[in-house]
């Protein structure tokens, strides 16, 4: 991804290119902050495959991403292309079913 430069066009490509996206501070394998270590758990949980961006790669994603989706923090998880939010509520709608349901759309 060192070709990256977060405009909304690539953002919106990505997003849309697969069915989980979690842009997070770090890696699954090394989360840089507990919300992350969250949002990333709740993915991994589903047994679905997922892209994860880490955001701390590069000075302008936070605040692209951000912009973009018109959300103000980190971690932000999409599926099927849709912001779900952050790992609160990935936590919540893994726990109630409504994020396997989402997925099996």
């Amino acid at each position: 991804m060192s070709e990256f430069n977060w405009t909304p066009e690539e953002l919106e490509e990505l997003v849309k290119g697969s069915k989980l996206v979690l842009f997070m501070k770090g890696t699954p394998e090394m989360p840089q902050c507990g919300f992350s270590n969250r949002a990333a758990q709740v993915l991994k949980a589903l047994n679905e495959p997922f892209v994860a961006v880490n955001v701390l790669m590069d000075p302008r994603a936070i605040p692209n991403v951000c912009e973009w989706a018109d959300f103000p923090t980190m971690p932000q998880v999409y599926v099927n292309a849709e912001l779900i939010g952050g790992s609160d509520i990935a936590l919540e709608m893994y726990e109630s079913g409504e994020l396997q349901e989402m997925l099996a759309e």
